[in-house]
């Protein structure tokens, strides 16, 4: 079989590349290397969304939540009854090991099986690949990149690394559940995109005390009992049980240069594409969600990409 379009993600926004695919009746499949929206079902426990539920809705089926911003498990149960209400043609636990293009056909090997397909959209977020640290010490059990749940670090010693929404959920949440937490920024301040309900939180925190802040700081290295944090030239050493690098994540630029999409040379990395088609220099290869913006990985979310797969859907029809 030749599918007219592979979607390779199965997150909210690859969901919504099959709902336009499906209403275009195109033959299309989506194929997702771990399970259904996977990128949500790693976010924290307690996460509440920055937006609206009527923001994250897919194919006109209302997302109803408790309050005004709905929570992880919420949305879970959202995107789980979307796959199920369109019947959506998705492959899980199936991981698209590479892409080979003859004439013009893809041909898609992945961990099950092969594929074949006259187009190709790469939803494939920015999650897996965390930003690293780059110092000694980064490989220990004791350092993480993504947090699941506060109750862990009850009672211990954590530092959290970052001055973004991610690094201030963690450094309150644990907090509140009672670690000694200590903030390691690199920034001379909290960043000003944090929730504009969570922001003066942490900052009334910092200032009285119970959480402990070194701005314009950077871990230098990390052991097993302390941590060494270089402030104004000068390295104090902290103790330490846990160190949570809340440091950001990139797109697999790997898979993105292997298939020839062309990156911008800064240090954004953007991938090349057309803003009316969202096809790639490669042709019948599109993008769509938070790959998009490269290392801007705060430029595309579900509210604003859901949009990509009408955009996409369309040009391959006109084709």
């Amino acid at each position: 079989m030749i599918y007219d379009l592979i979607i390779v993600g199965g997150g909210a926004i690859g969901l919504a590349c099959g709902i336009a695919a499906q209403k275009a009746n195109l033959n299309y499949l989506i194929i997702e290397k771990n399970c259904l929206v996977s990128s949500i079902y790693n976010y924290p426990t307690n996460m509440t969304f920055f937006s609206t539920a009527d923001r994250l809705e897919l194919g006109n089926i209302p997302f109803i939540a408790h309050s005004d911003k709905p929570t992880r498990r919420e949305a879970l149960d959202y995107y789980r009854r979307v796959a199920l209400d369109y019947k959506l043609k998705i492959n899980l636990y199936e991981k698209v090991e590479k892409i080979n293009k003859n004439e013009n056909i893809f041909e898609l090997i992945t961990s099950k099986n092969i594929h074949y397909s006259k187009n190709i959209v790469l939803a494939t977020g920015f999650y897996d690949i965390p930003n690293l640290l780059n110092v000694k010490g980064e490989n220990l059990p004791k350092v993480l990149h993504y947090y699941s749940d506060p109750h862990l670090y009850a009672f211990q010693k954590i530092i959290v690394v970052g001055a973004a929404n991610s690094a201030v959920d963690v450094a309150l949440e644990c907090f509140r559940r009672g670690a000694e937490v200590t903030m390691v920024i690199r920034e001379k301040q909290i960043r000003e995109s944090v929730k504009y309900w969570v922001k003066p939180d942490i900052e009334n925190r910092i200032k009285e005390g119970s959480i402990k802040a070194y701005f314009e700081a950077e871990i230098v290295e990390i052991r097993e009992n302390d941590v060494d944090i270089r402030v104004e030239n000068n390295i104090i050493s902290i103790e330490n049980n846990f160190v949570l690098a809340m440091t950001g994540y990139q797109p697999n630029y790997a898979f993105l240069e292997n298939l020839g999409v062309f990156l911008s040379d800064d240090d954004r990395k953007v991938p090349f594409y057309d803003q009316n088609t969202h096809e790639t220099n490669q042709k019948g290869v599109y993008l769509a969600g938070v790959v998009c913006g490269g290392m801007e990985t705060n430029k595309w979310f579900i509210e604003n990409s859901r949009y990509h797969a009408d955009m996409i859907v369309e040009h391959i029809i006109s084709k």
